[in-house]
């Protein structure tokens, strides 16, 4: 099996190279790839690199994810999100590749309580959300046989993430507002690699599992609960804290505007995954503990 993963320096995209190399020969490409294009604004580059390899699977581990500026670059975040992916869904369905793909809980809208399906309308609140559906679409659009993994609050030992933002924070900070009416899963990149890899070697014996699927840790947690989970930890590990448990304070969301409306709710139903691929699912604190170890190398 010859896979050609793009998007190889993200969190997802490191953690894959580590869990696709035993499925066969992986050629892995960044946006700054050369001779071979990874860079997802060079959309005729990208067709060519795709011709040129002739992979059986084709993972896209590479996105435009500053939610933020999103709203004002949107014609990069519309390249990168929907038209590169578009791109490569079309390719893949000329050389009968498998493409892999990754998406987001934000999607949604973010109302209610209830776990997201696989079949509930998608209502993006925000310009990213809006590209990453349009990207889902088209590839859904091309015919091409693929995966889609919906995931949410990704983290990982490498790159820049909530858990790096916290700590740092709690060491130049007397005091933490973290908003508490956000609920989601933190998911490692770590096990969506996994997963990744053990949902291809399933679909290589069954193509007729394919399509789209939500990915995360089990269970459940608000940003701020998250926060006091990750510096608890951090506290009993040895790390030198300025901020105290009690200077850690709950906020909605109201206090903090941003350019780009977040939902509130992102939690995101595994059933149909857990069921297919029969794959594990750890609550999302067996995670974090990891990647903190990573981080604080203890």
């Amino acid at each position: 099996m010859k896979i050609l993963l793009f998007g190889k320096n993200g969190q997802v995209g490191w953690e894959l190279q580590r869990s696709l190399a035993p499925l066969g020969t992986l050629v892995a490409l960044g946006s700054d790839s050369n001779p071979l294009c990874g860079n997802f604004t060079d959309l005729d580059g990208l067709a060519q690199t795709v011709r040129t390899v002739a992979p059986d699977v084709i993972v896209n581990a590479a996105a435009y994810a500053a939610v933020d500026k999103a709203e004002s670059e949107r014609d990069l975040a519309r390249l990168v999100n929907a038209q590169a992916p578009g791109l490569l869904a079309q390719e893949a369905k000329n050389c009968g590749a498998l493409l892999v793909h990754y998406s987001t809980d934000y999607v949604f809208d973010g109302s209610g309580t209830k776990a997201w399906q696989e079949t509930d309308a998608p209502h993006p609140v925000n310009f990213y959300g809006q590209t990453k559906l349009d990207g889902e679409k088209a590839i859904q659009a091309s015919g091409c046989r693929h995966l889609i993994f919906r995931s949410s609050w990704i983290h990982a030992g490498r790159g820049h993430n909530f858990i790096k933002t916290i700590l740092r924070l709690a060491q130049e900070r007397d005091q933490l507002k973290i908003i508490n009416d956000q609920i989601g899963a933190p998911t490692g990149a770590d096990l969506v690699a996994d997963v990744t890899a053990q949902a291809l070697y399933a679909v290589a014996h069954n193509p007729d599992i394919g399509g789209l699927y939500h990915l995360t840790a089990g269970g459940e947690t608000s940003w701020y609960d998250y926060t006091r989970f990750i510096l608890g930890y951090a506290r009993q590990s040895g790390m030198k804290l300025r901020v105290s448990a009690e200077a850690i304070v709950p906020v909605s969301s109201d206090e903090f505007p941003t350019p780009a409306k977040r939902p509130h709710n992102s939690r995101l139903d595994t059933s149909k995954l857990q069921q297919t691929f029969a794959v594990p699912l750890p609550d999302w604190q067996t995670g974090v503990v990891h990647t903190l170890g990573q981080i604080l190398k203890v």
